[in-house]
C-alpha cells in the first residue's frame, strides 16, 4: 500500500503505529520486517512504541519494505516530534502557572530592582527567572535544598522572620556573589591574625577601608558578601561555607550605623572561629538552646575583640560617660567613640538618644 497523504494531529502519535497499519494490510508481521530490514526486532520494537526515532536511513529501508516513501516516514516522525514538545510545552506552562504564587514570596519583585534576576512581565517567565536564579527546575524544591532548610526551620520561632522565601532569597543573593569571590583557602589561624588589622579598619571611612577588608578576609579564605536586606526575613548577617576552604560572611547593611556593621562583622567572624561547623549560621533570635548558645558566643567573642576587657571594666567603673570621657577611651583602645557610644546604649548604660553625634552613618555599594 503507497500513500502520499500526510497525516497531521494534535494527539503524538508515533510513526510506529502507522507502520502497524502498513504491516497489517500487508499481511506482514514485525519478525517478518525485522528480518527483511536485517535488524533485531527489540530495535524496531522501540520504534512501534515511539521511544525511537525514524531516522532517515530506517525512512529509506521502510520504503524499499514495504513501499511507502521515505519522506513519508520522515515527515510523520517530524510531526510526531513536534507533536511531544507542544505538549510537554504546555505542561510546562502548566507547572510554571501553578508556582505563580510563589513568585512574590520569593521576592522576585525585590530580586529584580537588585538586577540578579531579569525584569519581566509574565508571571510564568518571573517563574522562570527565579528558577534559573535559584537553580532548579521547580520552586518547590527550595525547601528540601540543605542550605535554605535553615530559613524554612528557622522561620517558625525566629522573631521578626515572616517569609523563610525571602531568607532563601537572600542567602541565595550571597551564594552567588560568594562563587566569583576569590579567596586564597580557609585559614583559621591567619583570619585570627588578621583581628587586628580589621579591627584599626573602624577608624577609617567605607571609600577607605572597603577594599582592604575585602582583600585581607579573602586572604585568610573569607569571602564577605555585602547585600540590602529582603523584606521579611528579620536578619543581620549570616556565616555558611561554600566547600571545606571557603567561608562566607554575608551582611545585609540593614543598619548603616557604622558601629552597628562592625560589631556585626566581627560576631560573625566570631561564629568561623568559634563554631566552624561548615552550616548556615543566621544572625536572628532563636529558641533552640544550641543556637542561643552559639549567639552568645558570638556576641561575647565580638565585645571582646572590639574592647579589651580589662580596659573597658576601669571605663565602666568610673561612670563617666560625657563625649569627651567616651573620645579618650575610644583614642586609648584605638577604635571610632561611634563604637563605644552604641556599646554603651545597647548595655543600658546611656539613652539611646545620647552621643549620636559622635556615631557615624555610612554607605557603600555591595
Amino acid at each position: 500500500m503507497v500513500t502520499s497523504q500526510r497525516l497531521y494531529s494534535d494527539l503524538p502519535i508515533p510513526p510506529g503505529e502507522y507502520l502497524e497499519e502498513v504491516l497489517h494490510d500487508l499481511g506482514m508481521t514485525k519478525d517478518e520486517l525485522a528480518r527483511r530490514m536485517n535488524r533485531p526486532a527489540p530495535k524496531l520494537s522501540a520504534i512501534f512504541k515511539g521511544e525511537k526515532a525514524i531516522t532517515p536511513d530506517t525512512a529509506l529501508q521502510l520504503e524499499k519494505v514495504v513501499g511507502v516513501p521515505a519522506h513519508i516516514w520522515t515527515g510523520l516522525e517530524s510531526d510526531y516530534r513536534l507533536s511531544l514538545a507542544r505538549r510537554q510545552q504546555g505542561e510546562e506552562e502548566q507547572r510554571l502557572k501553578a508556582e505563580a504564587s510563589l513568585v512574590t514570596r520569593f521576592r522576585y519583585a525585590e530580586l529584580a530592582k537588585l538586577k540578579v534576576v531579569e525584569k519581566r512581565t509574565r508571571p510564568v517567565d518571573k517563574v522562570l527567572e527565579l528558577q534559573k536564579f535559584f537553580g532548579v527546575t521547580s520552586l518547590e524544591t527550595i525547601p528540601s535544598l540543605k542550605r535554605y532548610q535553615v530559613a524554612f526551620r528557622r522561620s517558625k520561632t525566629a522573631k521578626g522572620m515572616k517569609a523563610p522565601e525571602s531568607v532563601a532569597a537572600w542567602l541565595r543573593i550571597g551564594e552567588k556573589a560568594a562563587l566569583d569571590r576569590r579567596c586564597g583557602p580557609f585559614d583559621k589561624n591567619r583570619l585570627k591574625a588578621s583581628l587586628v588589622t580589621i579591627r584599626s579598619m573602624t577608624l577609617k571611612a567605607p571609600e577607605e577601608f572597603q577594599d582592604e577588608l575585602h582583600e585581607t578576609l579573602a586572604g585568610a579564605g573569607v569571602a564577605l558578601v555585602l547585600c540590602p536586606h529582603l523584606p521579611g526575613t528579620g536578619i543581620n548577617g549570616a556565616t555558611f561555607w561554600m566547600g571545606p576552604d571557603k567561608a562566607v560572611v554575608m551582611m545585609t547593611l540593614r543598619y548603616n550605623w557604622a558601629d552597628v556593621f562592625w560589631f556585626s562583622l566581627f560576631h560573625e567572624l566570631g561564629h568561623i572561629l568559634l563554631h566552624g561547623l561548615h552550616t548556615v549560621i543566621l544572625e536572628a533570635a532563636e529558641e533552640d538552646p544550641t543556637l542561643k548558645k552559639q549567639e552568645a558566643e558570638a556576641d561575647r567573642f565580638a565585645a571582646a575583640t572590639l574592647f579589651p576587657s580589662k580596659d573597658y571594666r576601669e571605663f565602666l567603673s568610673a561612670k563617666r560617660f560625657y563625649g569627651e570621657d567616651i573620645e579618650r577611651f575610644a583614642e586609648k583602645i584605638g577604635i571610632a567613640p561611634g563604637i563605644v557610644v552604641g556599646r554603651l546604649q545597647h548595655e543600658g548604660h546611656i539613652r539611646n538618644d545620647w552621643h549620636n553625634g559622635l556615631r557615624i552613618r555610612f554607605e557603600w555599594k555591595a
